[in-house]
């Protein structure tokens, strides 16, 4: 009888098809598991990063209102944006500065020997003023045109 072949009620066996497999089922099994885990990664870190961005922005729109916004508002508005949706790093930390022309939002977070870290700015704009400017210009155009 040759070796690696085995006959089992008429039918050929090949044991060696049983040892490739033991060898290529393990790295199948860690690709898969490696795509799951780079999915979950993405994922959590889209969900941090738009909530981080959505936070900076409401944050400058809330600079333009008389009670400004504190560094405790922009922490607990990242924190309904995130809530619950993130897989792999459910805890995240936050840190918000507010300057006169720019908040920024920083979030980072860790599980395991995995960690992220994103930062988003958004300008704090005062669009109304500009608004005004310009049509105050309009007119003072306007107004020269008439007199000539």
């Amino acid at each position: 009888m040759d070796r690696g072949i085995m006959k089992y009620s008429g039918r050929v066996l090949k044991g060696s098809m049983t040892v490739e497999m033991s060898f290529l089922m393990p790295i199948i099994l860690l690709l898969i598991m490696s795509s799951i885990l780079a999915s979950f990664y993405f994922h959590d870190k889209n969900i941090l990063a738009g909530a981080a961005y959505e936070t900076a922005v409401a944050g400058s729109t809330k600079m333009r209102e008389k009670d400004k916004v504190t560094e405790g508002e922009l922490k607990s508005l990242f924190r309904e944006r995130a809530g619950k949706k993130c897989i792999l790093f459910a805890g995240s930390s936050v840190s918000a500065s507010i300057g006169k022309s720019e908040i920024c939002i920083k979030v980072s977070a860790r599980k395991g020997r995995f960690g992220l870290s994103v930062i988003k700015k958004a300008a704090v704009t005062d669009p109304e003023n500009h608004i005004r400017d310009v049509r105050r210009v309009k007119e003072i155009a306007d107004g020269a045109k008439d007199h000539n």
